[in-house]
């Protein structure tokens, strides 16, 4: 089945276009800032994007550092309220020990900072106009982004319609250096997928 989908891959036009092109080999992870689920999480903002339907220009995004699971929310302004607005609803997989955001207005508020401090969240900010100092939210953001083109319509008015389509390609897709999915990670199990469905696969058959 593997082969197979790479043969897929090879002769779909909109993955040869906008696919990553790897010039070096993959190399195991090496964990430096999360030690266990959900302990750190990485915030940034993609945007501005070509205005949606419903007039969204920026997508506040999440990575989690541990298994690589990633959460948005799509905006039309990037303020601090909607920053501590989407704080919270991670709040929710547990408190985490770290936020790592770069030191731009929204993330270094007052009114953020009142947050972690209510739940005893560390800030780290990293170096502004710096996109590789917060390396693993600035990945996903090329992700996101690259798999977004494969699928919005031609007016790319819709791409907000989309992102949880793309959203959960990422999240059951394999990240070879981790060789496990964030799926995986997170809920103890792989996921199950439209195809295994249809083979009716042993565990279906259960």
């Amino acid at each position: 089945m593997v082969q197979d989908s790479i043969e897929y891959a090879k002769k779909c036009q909109a993955c040869q276009i906008h696919g990553d092109f790897i010039r070096q080999p993959l190399e195991p992870l090496h964990p430096t800032v999360a030690s266990w689920l959900f302990d750190a999480w990485g915030l940034d903002v993609v945007g501005f994007l070509p205005k949606s339907s419903r007039q969204y220009l920026f997508i506040l995004v999440a990575m989690e550092y541990f298994s690589k699971w990633a959460k948005e929310v799509t905006i039309r302004e990037v303020k601090k309220e909607g920053v501590v607005n989407f704080l919270r609803t991670l709040i929710v997989y547990g408190v985490p020990r770290y936020i790592i955001t770069d030191n731009e207005k929204p993330f270094s508020a007052a009114l953020v900072t009142q947050l972690c401090d209510k739940f005893g969240i560390k800030q780290r900010f990293l170096t502004m106009y710096n996109a590789m100092a917060n390396g693993l939210a600035e990945a996903f953001n090329k992700t996101l982004c690259k798999l977004l083109e494969k699928i919005v319509s031609k007016s790319k008015r819709d791409w907000h319609e989309r992102l949880d389509e793309v959203l959960w390609a990422y999240r059951t897709s394999y990240p070879t250096a981790a060789n496990a999915t964030p799926f995986a990670l997170v809920y103890g199990v792989e996921v199950v997928l439209p195809l295994e469905r249809q083979m009716n696969s042993l565990r279906m058959a259960i």
